[in-house]
C-alpha cells in the first residue's frame, strides 16, 4: 500500500518541474542585499575614524633594517598614540 501512494506522490509531483523560488526568495535577497548596504556605510564609517601612524623622518626601512628587532622608545610612543575607541 504505501508503494501506491509513493507512486501516486511521484507521478505528481514529476508533472510540476517548474521550480520559482518566489517572493520569499525575494524578500530574503533584498534583506540581504539592504543589510549588506548598511554594513559598508559603517565599515566605511569605521575606516574614516583610523588615522595613519606618522614615518619617522629617517624613513620606516632604516628602522627595521637598522635596529636589529629592537623597537626604540620613540616608535613605541608612536604605536601607542591610537586613538581609543567610542
Amino acid at each position: 500500500m504505501t508503494h501506491l501512494v509513493l507512486a501516486a506522490v511521484a507521478a505528481s509531483s514529476s508533472a510540476s518541474n517548474d521550480v520559482e523560488p518566489g517572493v520569499l526568495g525575494f524578500l530574503v535577497v533584498a534583506a540581504i542585499g539592504v543589510a549588506l548596504v548598511f554594513l559598508l556605510r559603517s565599515m566605511n564609517k569605521q575606516f574614516r575614524k583610523i588615522t595613519p601612524v606618522p614615518e619617522p623622518p629617517g624613513g620606516a626601512a632604516q628602522d627595521s633594517a637598522g635596529s636589529g628587532g629592537a623597537s626604540s622608545p620613540e616608535s613605541q610612543h608612536q604605536t601607542g598614540r591610537q586613538e581609543a575607541p567610542k
